[in-house]
């Protein structure tokens, strides 16, 4: 199935690994990590820029280890840490809402245009943005917000997420080909994705007048992250900026797993399954989304209590906790592919739906 999508050009590589029990049961890489400016054929050893995969994988774990040893409680507000957020809107917004998406923020801002290109200024703008819902009362899924839990963690460690990351995941974990920015030295091991910025400039100069803003990126994005939020925050953000490979991805989705995790207690893994969202209009979870979302990417095989999320560049992690089944699949939809990009949601759905019957076989 995924050799037919390659070839009808919805993506020109992909890697999936589809595990139980904490070992991969099937694997491989298809296709051609980079096509433009040179040609490197996919391997398991590529390593994929994984996009919002850094939410749940990075900022949603470092936050479940905070609140596991009591430095951050998942009803704290975010006002008790980060003054910017003492606003008379924002005084309520509390981690809970940050990580289920409830907090009001809207989705996405560039940044790097309505602050002028000062990074001082990313929080204070973020807290100023007038909420789009009254908190607590719909689900928007935001950047914004979990841009805002990694300053959180920085506020409460005094390091990078990069950093904390490195410590408290990556070295626990002997996680050698996981990082934010790839060195140049690893580069020809990246898969590439899209030549310049083009959708982020297309939304920003028909949305936020950015027609005059210079700092577009026009060469292939190559072995550095493909979220101009990211880019401008120096490759490292709570929102993006988390490059692995498939097998270094699948360790650290099985750290959601309560009978698989070695850096979290089995009864915190149980947040990953909680709907935190009942009743709105979509069913969320801490930093995952839940199968039992209508037109979730999940497809109909997967427990309504499984819980993934997806990435822009063409990525995607599913977790059925209960059957310690994980789903991966990595793929480079914004390479060497004139916009609009292929929408993958339905090959994300049949790839599950493939590896479930094929599992169940076995």
């Amino acid at each position: 199935m995924l050799s037919s999508r390659i070839g009808a050009g919805d993506f020109p590589s992909a890697v999936y690994l589809v595990g139980e029990n904490g070992k991969a049961i099937f694997a491989d890489a298809l296709g051609d990590a980079v096509r433009e400016p040179e040609k490197h054929h996919t391997t398991f050893e590529t390593i994929y820029d994984l996009a919002s995969l850094t939410k749940p994988l990075i900022t949603g774990l470092l936050c479940a280890q905070m609140i596991q040893s009591g430095e951050l409680a998942l009803d704290d507000t975010i006002a008790k840490y980060l003054p910017e957020f003492d606003r008379a809107d924002k005084r309520k917004i509390t981690v809970r809402h940050l990580v289920t998406h409830t907090s009001g923020l809207p989705a996405w801002r560039p940044l790097y245009l309505v602050t002028n290109n000062s990074r001082e200024k990313v929080l204070s703008t973020i807290a100023a943005e007038p909420l789009e819902y009254k908190t607590g009362e719909h689900v928007t899924y935001s950047d914004l917000g979990f841009i805002t839990l990694g300053f959180l963690l920085q506020k409460l460690s005094g390091q990078t997420v990069d950093a904390l990351a490195q410590r408290h995941i990556f070295v626990p974990l002997n996680l050698l080909h996981t990082f934010f920015n790839p060195t140049i030295a690893t580069r020809t091991g990246v898969a590439a994705c899209e030549t310049g910025n083009a959708y982020e400039r297309d939304m920003c100069e028909r949305d936020f007048a950015g027609s005059g803003y210079r700092g577009w990126r026009t060469e292939t994005i190559w072995g550095e992250v493909h979220d101009g939020n990211a880019y401008f925050l120096g490759g490292v953000a709570g929102h993006a900026g988390l490059f692995s490979t498939a097998t270094e991805t699948f360790r650290i989705a099985n750290q959601f797993i309560g009978h698989q995790t070695q850096l979290l207690t089995p009864e915190t893994c149980e947040l990953f399954r909680q709907n935190m969202t009942e009743g709105l209009n979509e069913a969320r979870t801490f930093a995952w989304q839940l199968a039992a979302t209508r037109d979730s990417t999940a497809g109909p095989g997967l427990p309504g209590d499984a819980f993934g999320h997806t990435g822009f560049t063409g990525t995607s992690c599913w977790i059925d906790a209960e059957r310690q089944r994980i789903f991966l699949l990595l793929t480079n939809r914004t390479h060497a592919h004139a916009l609009p990009f292929s929408n993958i949601n339905g090959i994300r759905r049949e790839f599950h739906n493939l590896a479930i019957a094929a599992l169940d076989r076995s």
